[in-house]
């Protein structure tokens, strides 16, 4: 595995947008491809573009209760006993980025899982608008449903090359609060990185907690990379979880990057920092290796 240190920029190149994308649009039918029409226009001087030299990429799906649920799966060619590393969305669905965040912890040796969690609901790639996307896919979406689908995935993995004692999980926005669920859901998971994610809410039958509910009794150690100017994840929401955190002695951590706001990891929106979306990745594979993930 290469050293975690290496710096970003030998893991990824800048490009013009790629050819998965066009600039009308999204409607790419490979998982992995092409960004979602409420995002759109994509800030295309800044997307990162991972090749695929020296790895097995592409998609595969698992069964769940009869359900196919598309996988986008990244890993170093021919490797097995690799280390597995879940990788959740943003409401946004398994779109480009996400299929590259795969393809950067595969060019690390690991075997990276990005699974399509909205499948039964629809697609969110064709909506043009993100409070529609959120009433008619996202709200729909049980918590429930998606712990099943990651634990059917942890058992693809297991017997699929991945070495399952060398758990991680990582998400954005969405499935930053995925995250700190799963880690709680699972105990198989050795550490989780979110970024981003919502930490408190009303608590509904879809979703009867959320991450400061569980805080007291999480055991995984969870990284938090948050943004100081973000407007939706107020500090006052990072303070209630660190409380309920200190209640159990975890050992989770928070950093908040005082200049960047919501999304700053994304390098395809104009929130993207390139200065902390860097050290947040530093953050989060040294994290992985502090862990046992590595």
């Amino acid at each position: 595995m290469q050293n975690f240190k290496e710096d970003f920029d030998s893991l990824v190149g800048k490009t013009s947008l790629s050819d998965g994308v066009d600039r009308r649009g999204f409607l790419k039918t490979a998982l992995g491809t092409g960004f979602a029409a409420a995002v759109l226009p994509v800030s295309a001087q800044n997307v990162v573009k991972t090749d695929t030299a020296g790895l097995t990429a592409g998609e595969v799906s698992i069964t769940v209760n009869g359900q196919k649920v598309p996988v986008y799966r990244a890993q170093p060619e021919g490797k097995t006993n690799l280390p597995v590393v879940l990788v959740i969305s943003e409401i946004f669905g398994v779109h480009e980025h996400i299929a590259d965040v795969a393809r950067r912890f595969a060019k690390l040796g690991y075997l990276a899982l990005a699974p399509d969690l909205f499948i039964r609901q629809g697609n969110p790639l064709t909506y043009t608008s993100i409070p529609e996307l959120q009433k008619d896919i996202i709200s729909k979406v049980p918590d429930a449903q998606v712990m099943g689908d990651l634990d059917a995935l942890v058992a693809y993995a297991k017997d699929n090359g991945g070495n399952t004692d060398k758990l991680g999980i990582t998400g954005f926005c969405w499935g930053g609060r995925i995250t700190w669920l799963y880690a709680a859901h699972n105990p198989k998971v050795k550490a989780g990185v979110a970024w981003y994610g919502r930490l408190v809410g009303d608590k509904t039958a879809l979703a009867p907690a959320h991450p400061v509910d569980i805080g007291a009794s999480l055991k995984t150690p969870v990284l938090g990379l948050y943004g100081g100017k973000d407007a939706g994840i107020p500090l006052d929401s990072v303070e209630k979880m660190k409380a309920e955190l200190a209640k159990g002695g975890s050992k989770s951590e928070f950093v908040v990057f005082p200049n960047s706001g919501h999304a700053f990891h994304a390098d395809y929106r104009p929130s993207f920092v390139e200065a902390d979306a860097k050290e947040g990745w530093k953050r989060c594979t040294e994290w992985f290796k502090t862990h046992g993930v590595a």
